[in-house]
């Protein structure tokens, strides 16, 4: 069953489909630092299949440089990943990527399934606030803003529809595409996907339903070629035996500017061992952001209110001490600062934006008084401590933050199979 995985990131959603028994054909991403990631990740599976992990844990442990790590791979496992920023000039070049490729492994040329969806934050409520803002400066400069140009890639997107004609395909996306320009471009977008030959259904879906440890809101259409008798699964919600507590278990204590690469022994809860850790696992990515004193004492002030004889009250800007606080802004943006709760099974939405600054993901531990580490943020996201990070560690974390989590993904993967294999 081959898929394309299109504005692929990090490669959250292809880690759900390939574990659900689904082969990369094409991940087309445009971020280097995420098509390395994307390409380390696949091999990591090559030599999983294989039995032979010895050299990715070396690679972890920074025994062997990348270059030795991809020399292991055949080159047709490294080339499923398309370093491009996809527009209308270069379709044509990749379709000839992909096409030979499919050309050269033989056997069915068929694409069942292309999934992705297009960069978000042109749909989010904090980037139509953005441009807004552009708007109005271009407004009294006497012009006029430039129009997000990716409220459009589901163009492309569609282009893919027409030249492959899979049987389905998975659109992700946040829940403002619905609304934005009044529902101008969902209209836009309805009226393409019908028209390239599909039958389509959305839903908003919760990632908390489908096990991960978070609130993540998303919208996920599906589409099946009309003519044909599949449909949009039926989801079974995943109820939850676990806290954020039991989801960091075994990543050690470190402070503020500190590293770990040693787990701590016998601390591994359940949910730990059957989604995010196996025997042999290398620690990663347990990296603390340095924090200034200030910062750490509003760290503490939010984890004491939370955590205050159970209370779960989160600290309110205009509660932090004047002498701490650094906006004059005393109105908006209250929760500036926000405590990952531990107590409870679900973290709030796992941003971008935590990689700008951590004060939105606090670790609850008022001993560490930090942010959240990249594997801390990876868990939460439920990307297992095997996937490994490419590029700097702001890269990581945006990377994270804007995946889709891998466990949401397999579990729509699995059940698109079970249509799929019926055929």
């Amino acid at each position: 069953m081959k898929y394309i995985d299109l504005f692929a990131g990090a490669g959250g959603l292809s880690e759900g489909f390939i574990r659900a028994g689904f082969q990369p054909v094409a991940n087309i991403e445009m971020n280097p630092d995420a098509a390395n990631t994307l390409k380390t990740r696949l091999v990591y599976w090559h030599l999983r299949n294989k039995g032979e992990l010895t050299p990715y844990y070396s690679y972890l442990r920074d025994k062997i440089a990348r270059d030795e790590l991809y020399a292991l791979v055949p080159e047709d496992v490294l080339s499923t990943v398309l370093n491009y920023t996809m527009n209308e000039k270069n379709l044509k070049e990749i379709f000839k990527l992909i096409d030979d490729k499919l050309q050269k492994q033989g056997g069915d040329k068929h694409i069942h399934l292309i999934i992705g969806g297009p960069p978000c934050q042109a749909y989010s409520i904090v980037g139509r606030a953005k441009q807004r803002r552009l708007d109005e400066l271009a407004q009294k400069n006497g012009g006029q803003s430039d129009d997000d140009e990716r409220k459009y890639l589901y163009v492309l997107y569609c282009h893919f529809l027409r030249h492959y004609k899979p049987d389905m395909f998975v659109f992700e996306n946040v829940p403002g595409l619905l609304s934005m320009d009044n529902g101008r471009h969902w209209d836009a977008i309805k009226k393409m996907l019908l028209g390239a030959g599909y039958n389509i259904e959305f839903k908003e879906l919760n990632a908390r339903d489908f096990g991960v440890p978070q609130e993540r809101k998303r919208i996920i259409i599906i589409g099946w070629r009309k003519g044909t008798q599949y449909h949009y699964p039926e989801f079974q919600q995943v109820k939850a035996n676990w806290t954020i507590s039991d989801v960091l278990a075994g990543l050690p204590s470190i402070q503020a500017g500190e590293e770990s690469k040693s787990y701590l022994c016998g601390r591994k809860k359940k949910y730990v061992t059957e989604y995010l850790w196996t025997t042999g696992d290398v620690l990663t990515w347990h990296v603390a952001r340095q924090h200034n004193a200030r910062d750490r004492e509003i760290y503490k002030l939010a984890i004491k209110e939370w955590l205050n004889e159970g209370k779960h009250r989160r600290l309110s800007y205009r509660d932090v001490p004047e002498h701490l606080r650094t906006h004059k802004n005393q109105t908006d943006f209250q929760d500036r600062f926000k405590v990952v709760a531990p107590d409870i099974p679900y973290c709030h939405t796992m941003l971008a934006h935590i990689s700008r600054d951590g004060h939105y993901f606090i670790h609850p531990d008022i001993n560490q008084a930090r942010s959240l580490t990249v594997r801390e943020a990876a868990r939460i996201q439920t990307f297992p401590d095997s996937y490994f990070f490419e590029g700097s560690r702001t890269s990581a974390f945006t990377q994270i933050g804007n995946a889709v989590p891998p466990l949401m993904a397999q579990r729509i993967a699995e059940l698109l199979m079970r249509q799929l294999k019926k055929e």
